[in-house]
C-alpha cells in the first residue's frame, strides 16, 4: 500500500517543477517572422491606447519644461561661479 502512494506522489512532484500553460495559450512559435509580426501587432494595439495631449496642453507642458530648465541653469551657473570664486580665493590663483 505504501508503494502505491509513493509512485503517485513521485508523478505529482515531477509535474510541479514546470509552470502550467494558461487556457488557450499555444506553445511558443520558433518562426522569427511570426514572432516579429506578433510583436508589431501588439505594439500597434498598445499605441491605440495612448492618449495624446491636445495642442494647448503640449504648449503648456513645453513652456513649463523650458522655464524649469532655465531656472536650473541659472541655479547651477550661480553655484559654479560661487564655488569657482571660493576656490580662487582659497588657493590664491589670479592675485
Amino acid at each position: 500500500m505504501a508503494d502505491d502512494t509513493s509512485s503517485s506522489d513521485a508523478d505529482a512532484t515531477a509535474e510541479k517543477g514546470r509552470p502550467t500553460r494558461k487556457q488557450g495559450e499555444k506553445t511558443a512559435s520558433r518562426n522569427p517572422v511570426k514572432r516579429l509580426g506578433r510583436f508589431l501587432k501588439e505594439v500597434v494595439e498598445q499605441l491605440r491606447k495612448v492618449v495624446y495631449p491636445t495642442r494647448r496642453q503640449l504648449i503648456t507642458y513645453s513652456v513649463v519644461v523650458l522655464v524649469f530648465v532655465g531656472i536650473m541653469m541659472a541655479y547651477i551657473g550661480g553655484l559654479d561661479l560661487l564655488f569657482g570664486d571660493l576656490v580662487r580665493r582659497a588657493f590664491g590663483a589670479g592675485s
